[in-house]
Parts: structure tokens; C-alpha cells; sequence
């Protein structure tokens, strides 16, 4: 099994999710950097890091979106790839077109970082189907930029069409419905604000984090 993390100018979570993916599914890592134009090959997934991409100037992931690797990011999701986008790489995908909605600032304008308790809206995705029986994680959140918003149409569509995968159990930046992650209507593309890479060992207070990736490659 094999994944490629993409690197932007200002990605801090980016070997995080090495790490994490190396030890939760025994996969091999190639990091990627944004200017690349061409993705390694025989990959089954693609990771957008957390991070602060381009300082969150213009408005957070607006300008990793435009970043000559993403083209090929975009490909991959049009041909069924799977893609996860952590935090900053959820806002990306926003940017990008890949995901409905977009990320706003924190209901309290504050930095929050701390461990969330969600609840696992959709156990039937590719991104946590090894989750079983299993409805609830817990995962960190690190972000000032969190507020999922969408109009209430979009809202009503992705609930209906069961693309809301991950739900706050206590909200803790005013996203709209507690939405924590949700997927594109093909199920390949997870956008979540909560990190999985530091929640995927004990010693790190959860291991919710590795069943996340381990479903991942289990769907491969």
C-alpha cells in the first residue's frame, strides 16, 4: 500500500501524517511538494496535511488550492482516488472544489486545540468502515478557522445523501449542524477538522485516528 502527502509552504502536520500512516496501516509514505506536476505512482491514497499553508493568507487554503500539484490532486479524486484533507487540507479541499462548504473563523474567534468526542455519522465510507459496531471517536482539534459553513441547501443535500461522516458531540467552533468531516457524493474525497495523525496511539490519548487510515488502505 502506498500514500503521498502533499507539502505546501507553511504545512506543520505533514509528517505527522507520515508517521501516522506508516504505523496505523504499515504503508509506504512519499511526501510531495506542491510544485510537483506529476504524483508518484500505484498510490491509494492522497493526504492534504493541517497546517497553516501559506500563513492563511487570502483566506486559509484559497492559495494551496492554486498550487500546480493540485491539478493532479483533482485528477486523482475524479478517478475515484481516495483523498483526505486534515484541518488546513479540509480548507483546501473547500478551495479547491473538491468538497462543498467552506471553513470560517471560530464562532468565539478563538484558537482551539484540544480532544473532541464525535460522533461517526456514516460508518458505511471507505474512511471508516473498520470502525464496525463502533459510533463514537475521539480526535484532536487544532484550528482558529474550523466554523464549517454551507447554505441550507447544501446542508440539507449532504445530510440527505449521507455524505456527513464525522459529527462534534460538543461543538466547539459553531459549525453549522456540528459537522466535524464530511465526503463528496462519489465517497472518495474526506474533508475532516479533527486530526487523525495525532490521534492514532494511545500515548497520544486515542487511537481512533489509525482505524481512519486503516480503512482507508482495508478499501483499497
Amino acid at each position: 500500500m502506498k500514500a503521498a502527502v502533499i507539502v505546501f509552504p507553511g504545512s506543520n502536520c505533514d509528517r505527522d501524517c507520515k508517521v501516522a500512516i506508516e504505523r496505523s496501516a504499515g504503508a509506504r509514505v512519499e511526501m510531495v511538494w506542491h510544485q510537483e506536476t506529476a504524483l508518484p505512482d500505484d498510490l491509494d491514497l492522497i493526504v492534504l496535511p493541517g497546517g497553516f499553508s501559506y500563513g492563511d493568507y487570502l483566506r486559509c487554503g484559497a492559495m494551496a488550492a492554486q498550487s500546480p500539484v493540485m491539478k493532479e490532486v483533482v485528477k486523482a479524486a475524479d478517478s475515484g482516488m481516495a483523498v483526505v484533507g486534515i484541518c488546513n487540507g479540509f480548507q483546501v479541499l473547500c478551495e479547491a472544489g473538491l468538497l462543498p462548504g467552506a471553513l470560517l473563523r471560530n464562532e468565539k474567534l478563538k484558537y482551539i486545540c484540544k480532544p473532541v468526542a464525535l460522533d461517526i455519522v456514516n460508518s458505511q465510507t471507505r474512511f471508516t468502515a473498520e470502525f464496525g459496531e463502533q459510533r463514537e471517536a475521539v480526535m484532536t482539534v487544532g484550528n482558529g478557522e474550523g466554523n464549517f459553513f454551507a447554505d441550507e441547501e447544501t446542508l440539507n443535500r449532504i445530510e440527505g445523501e449521507g455524505q456527513v461522516v464525522f459529527r462534534y458531540k460538543d461543538n466547539p467552533n459553531g459549525s453549522a449542524r456540528d459537522i466535524a468531516g464530511i465526503v463528496n457524493a462519489k465517497g472518495n474525497v474526506l474533508g475532516l477538522m479533527p486530526h487523525p495523525d495525532r490521534s492514532f496511539d494511545a500515548d497520544l490519548g486515542s487511537e481512533d485516528g489509525a482505524i481512519l487510515f486503516r480503512s482507508v488502505f482495508a478499501s483499497a
